[in-house]
């Protein structure tokens, strides 16, 4: 039993729910993307945590919180605070965002749409929202009730899905 090092890449739900039939490139830029998001969030945080310590507690080192000034000084703990607040949702946000794009061209998914039904289960399915990349990529498969905890989102890709829907569209579908 032997697997390629890509189906063992690509099998692994850590890695944005990728296909094994895709080639590395769209994974590099899926990730490549997320990466520059967090770096442009640290772009503005890092200034601002450092304009923080130069204004309230001076001589504190590059990128460290003052241990004499934070949780003696009500000011400088609630700005450190509020600081730390804004960082988690900055990477929220980020992470948030990524996950609703499409793993090919990186574009936002749209389109929701739900479907299964509880009560009609065992013929539709679990409900589910689905998105779609608009250019044809593929979809996103998103569970509307995660019972078991948190589920991953399933990606499917789509081969040529825009030119299957205008497959009957020609000169020759009038007759």
């Amino acid at each position: 039993m032997s697997c390629s090092w890509r189906e063992i890449f690509f099998a692994s739900s850590a890695f944005g729910n990728f296909g094994t039939e895709m080639s590395i490139q769209p994974v590099v830029r899926y990730w490549g993307f997320l990466l520059a998001k967090l770096l442009a969030g640290a772009v503005l945080l890092v200034p601002l945590l450092s304009l923080l310590n130069h204004l309230i507690a001076p001589g504190t080192p590059f990128l460290h919180v003052s241990t004499k000034w934070f949780g003696f000084d009500l000011l400088y703990t609630s700005m450190v605070g509020l600081w730390f607040l804004m960082a988690s949702g900055i990477l929220y946000l980020c992470i948030w965002d990524q996950r609703y794009r499409c793993r090919v061209c990186l574009r936002r998914l749209r389109m929701p749409i739900e479907t299964g039904s509880w009560s009609l289960m065992l013929q539709l399915g679990r409900p589910r929202i689905e998105y779609i990349c608009p250019y044809g990529h593929g979809k996103l498969n998103v569970e509307e009730l995660q019972i078991l905890g948190r589920e991953n989102p399933e990606w499917t890709e789509q081969r040529d899905m825009w030119e299957e829907l205008l497959a009957g569209k020609g000169p020759d579908s009038r007759k």
